[in-house]
C-alpha cells in the first residue's frame, strides 16, 4: 500500500512509502523487504532513505548514511537486474549492502527518489513493489 504523495523538484522525483503491503504503519522492530524491478527508470541515479515518522529527519542509527542508493559500489543486485532493498533492527544476513538499521519503538517511512525518471515512472509502467514485511 503505497502513499500516492510525490514530488517533484527540479529533476528529483521523491515518491513517499509509510506503509506495508497490508496497510500497516511502518515499526523500528520488524523486518521489511522493498523489491524495485529492472529496470528503474532514472537516467541519473535513484536512492532510498529512511525517516523518523515523528521528527520527519533522516533515521539516527550507527550506519553512516541510513540509505540503499544505485551509487553505492557495493549495491548488490539480483540475477535479473532487479534490487531488494531491506529493513530492520539487525542485518539479514548476506544483505549487508541492501539494508538499512531501523529503530525499535520508533516508526518511518522511507523517501525513493529519481533523479531525472524517466517516461516509465510517468506513464506508470514502472512502479516500486509494495513494502513487505518479513518474518
Amino acid at each position: 500500500m503505497t502513499d500516492l504523495h510525490v514530488n517533484y523538484i527540479q529533476g528529483e522525483l521523491q515518491h513517499f512509502i509509510s506503509y506495508d503491503s497490508k496497510g500497516r504503519i511502518l515499526e523500528g522492530h520488524k523486518r521489511y523487504r522493498l523489491h524495485l524491478a529492472s529496470p528503474i527508470p532514472v537516467s541519473e541515479f535513484w536512492s532510498i532513505i529512511v525517516y523518523d515518522q515523528s521528527s520527519r529527519l533522516i533515521i539516527h542509527t550507527d550506519q553512516t548514511w541510513p540509505s540503499v542508493f544505485s551509487n553505492n559500489d557495493n549495491l548488490e543486485y539480483n540475477s535479473d537486474g532487479t534490487v531488494d532493498a531491506w529493513f530492520g533492527p539487525d542485518e539479514i544476513e548476506g544483505k549487508g549492502s541492501n539494508w538499512v538499521k531501523t529503530i525499535p519503538g520508533q516508526k518511518w517511512y522511507i523517501i525513493l527518489r529519481l533523479y531525472n525518471p524517466l517516461s516509465s515512472w510517468y506513464d506508470k509502467r514502472w512502479r516500486p513493489g509494495e513494502i513487505e514485511e518479513i518474518l
